[in-house]
């Protein structure tokens, strides 16, 4: 017969799974690392399973373990659906939404987290830039209520959609050079300059990749970064080239003596949304955060 597993002990262990180390989770659980050790020892002689590799550091899960944790982030985001549920039956709704958003689409999020908070302003709202890799496995994880991110064959199957808006791409390079007198830019003369860009971790780069391919060139930018804020300093102060979206113009602006250009379209642009887990019964912040990118949506139409 097992004995009693505890929430407390559920959240030492998806700390743990989450930091990867013992002093870590034990500080962000506010607990000694004696005290979370022993808790999750606890819990692997009440489950009678082997759930943590131990040598002289936190080396991973066993494969049993590896269960455990998934159960323990499904059981924490049930119990926290459970407290939202009894505060929107109160009359309110206090918890923090919680968005991962892929760094192409962080300048739309307001639109989204504007009307969520309109509707429930005790609410709180979470954003992190993350790569629509890193969206899909926390979403699995129940660490995230909601992902904007390409709505494409990358997308996690299990979810619910709600397209915002299609991507598309302008060149921003010094505005002496002689391709900012076209209308528009060709993706190979774009290759041609000394440009940079996000790394091919990230879905909007396998994007230019595979756009670029089309034109029968191939990418190769002098300087890659996985942030945002890190391709506009460069951008900025040493006046480089890239290949951006257009969402990233209205929410940095355009630096000193560069201007954009229109690339040439090659089909419809990538789908930008907001997806959730398609779960029942579903998470009310999740089907809040849907159904205030529909109204987005319906603005925008």
């Amino acid at each position: 017969m097992h004995g009693e597993v505890v929430i407390q002990q559920l959240e030492y262990l998806v700390a743990l799974a989450r930091e990867r180390h013992f002093g870590r989770a034990a500080l962000a659980c506010h607990v000694s690392q004696p005290t979370l050790s022993v808790a999750i020892r606890k819990l692997e002689h009440e489950l009678d399973v082997v759930i943590v590799l131990r040598g002289q550091r936190f080396e991973g899960f066993t494969t049993e373990g590896q269960r455990v944790v998934t159960w323990a982030h499904r059981i924490l985001a049930e119990r926290n659906e459970l407290l939202a549920d009894v505060e929107r039956m109160r009359g309110g709704l206090t918890v923090t939404a919680r968005i991962g958003a892929v760094p192409t689409s962080v300048p739309t999020s307001p639109l989204v987290t504007s009307r969520f908070l309109e509707r429930y302003p005790g609410a709180r709202v979470r954003v992190e830039a993350l790569s629509s890799r890193e969206i899909t496995r926390r979403l699995g994880e129940f660490e995230l209520d909601a992902g904007l991110t390409y709505l494409d064959n990358e997308t996690p199957p299990g979810t619910k959609r709600v397209e915002l808006y299609r991507e598309r791409y302008v060149l921003v390079a010094p505005s002496e050079h002689p391709l900012m007198q076209q209308s528009e830019v060709r993706w190979g003369e774009a290759a041609e300059l000394p440009l940079c860009a996000l790394t091919t971790a990230m879905r909007n780069r396998r994007i230019l990749d595979a756009n670029m391919a089309a034109d029968g060139v191939q990418f190769n930018p002098v300087v890659e970064t996985d942030t945002v804020g890190a391709l506009y300093t460069h951008m900025k102060t040493l006046r480089m080239a890239s290949v951006v979206a257009h969402t990233w113009l209205d929410a940095f602006g355009m630096p000193d003596g560069l201007t954009m250009r229109p690339m040439v379209e090659q089909g419809p642009g990538p789908a930008v949304g907001l997806i959730v887990l398609d779960r029942e019964p579903n998470s009310l912040v999740a089907q809040a955060l849907l159904e205030a990118a529909a109204d987005v949506g319906r603005a925008s139409s």
